[in-house]
């Protein structure tokens, strides 16, 4: 456990952002649950709206594979598939069939070449050594007084910090893709659309907490290597 956890200035620090995650847990909980009882009235299943929307843009080379666990759902660029949970892909319900559009806007933001999505998976590889070798490199540096430890344990966890910013908009822009597609093949009503976009809406604030946990991580680094100079 790193040293920060017994800090009184970093508990202060996260502790909006921890509220914020565990509200927005909460509320996809809840929303997902809501949504997730109601099924929609086209009654088509979430896996047959995706292979449709996928099929429309030109994407029949995507496959769709189920994966166990709950909330799992995601596009993988590397593999070109758009992987559903078993209990979103096999529902109908409103919830289910969100989900499934907004990981198919994730496919055409892909093939698009959405210059965000781009970006974000250019730094997947940095991003997996940076979060993992931060915090250590950045206490060693603390405890054995090297100030180059610290600085790149700082410079390493801002690569983390880039990474969830940039997520926003390609998760935002995802559900409004997701959202307009729905609309516009009419596979779910107007007023199924807000329930659709409530449960999206819901997801996207697990990223918002996401992103000011690492921001509030960050600024506390940069302020404890500040104090150490002083």
């Amino acid at each position: 456990m790193y040293p920060a956890m017994f800090d009184p200035m970093y508990i202060m620090m996260i502790i909006p952002a921890l509220l914020l995650a565990l509200y927005a847990q909460v509320k996809v909980k809840s929303t997902f649950e809501r949504y997730g009882a109601v099924r929609s009235a086209k009654g088509i299943t979430a896996e047959a709206v995706s292979r449709r929307l996928l099929d429309s843009f030109g994407l029949g080379n995507v496959a769709i594979e189920r994966v166990s666990g709950n909330f799992t759902d995601h596009y993988d660029p590397r593999s070109r598939k758009l992987r559903l949970s078993d209990s979103v892909g096999s529902s109908s319900s409103i919830a289910a069939v969100g989900v499934a559009a907004h990981e198919v806007g994730h496919a055409i933001q892909d093939k698009e070449g959405y210059a965000p999505l781009k970006f974000r998976n250019s730094l997947v590889p940095v991003t997996n050594f940076a979060s993992s070798a931060a915090m250590p490199f950045f206490f060693l540096g603390i405890l054995a007084g090297l100030a180059p430890l610290v600085k790149l344990g700082i410079v390493l966890f801002s690569c983390a910090v880039v990474f969830q910013l940039v997520t926003l908009p390609v998760e935002f822009d995802a559900s409004d893709r997701a959202l307009k597609l729905l609309s516009g093949t009419g596979i779910l009503s107007q007023s199924e659309i807000r329930g659709a976009k409530s449960v999206l809406s819901a997801a996207a604030l697990t990223y918002v907490a996401a992103t000011l946990m690492a921001v509030m991580q960050l600024a506390y680094l940069v302020l404890r290597s500040r104090g150490r100079r002083n």
